[in-house]
């Protein structure tokens, strides 16, 4: 077996779309600050019902943990979901205009349904290992982009953008992430090169759906 721990591998197999991912036009946008507001408003949107599903998919690592400290754990990310990271969606809605009801009678795009109906159905048919790998992708990127964007002078000062790429660029967010990585690994320790090539699918998969979530921010699709 590689010595590679389980989230590095996951992390390579990843690579060639996290780099589409992170110079994608949309996100690029954000780091230079000349992203359409119209695609930003349309993307926070989206991603505030995708945050939803992503909430639940923890829920139910709440229902197929065994043991009380993972049920504690996932538990912990449903609130720093619903209750932290969805903070700086309703900052932004608040500049925007956008009440939460208004949000509500949005439908979700064709690409958010897929998305988060993948994340779904792998963790119905999953236990907790395959559910961290699919939301580790989306957690991961976006510590990443953060990141990245954080190192563009002026970037994370921006009066429209900056609260956007501080809320994901954060040591807060780093280490909630960090958490699942290390969550990753501890789950997958025993895990034989079959459940690892099923991991690294449902990991990639759920990748490949990020870069379609870019794509569907920026060309405004339904």
């Amino acid at each position: 077996m590689s010595e590679l721990a389980v989230s590095a591998r996951l992390r390579q197999a990843a690579d060639p779309v996290w780099e589409k991912c992170l110079h994608h036009p949309f996100v690029t946008g954000i780091g230079d600050g000349t992203l359409d507001v119209e695609k930003f408003r349309h993307f926070m949107l989206q991603d505030y019902l995708y945050l939803f599903d992503y909430a639940r998919v923890f829920a139910l690592g709440v229902v197929k943990a065994r043991d009380q400290e993972l049920m504690r754990t996932f538990s912990k990310n449903v609130d720093a979901i619903l209750n932290g990271e969805m903070n700086i969606h309703r900052a932004y809605m608040k500049r925007l205009g956008i009440t939460e009801e208004q949000v509500f009678a949005v439908k979700p795009a064709l690409d958010n349904l897929s998305y988060t109906n993948y994340m779904l159905s792998v963790a119905h048919t999953g236990g907790p290992m395959e559910i961290v790998a699919s939301i580790l992708a989306c957690s991961w990127s976006y510590a990443e982009i953060g990141q990245a964007l954080a190192k563009i002078p002026g970037a994370a000062d921006h009066p429209f953008y900056g609260e956007w790429i501080q809320g994901y660029a954060s040591d807060d967010y780093a280490a909630t992430n960090q958490a699942l990585i290390e969550l990753m690994d501890v789950l997958a320790a025993g895990a034989t090169e079959a459940q690892i090539a099923h991991l690294t699918d449902i990991f990639v998969n759920c990748s490949r759906y990020e870069l379609g979530f870019w794509d569907m921010a920026w060309e405004l699709r339904q």
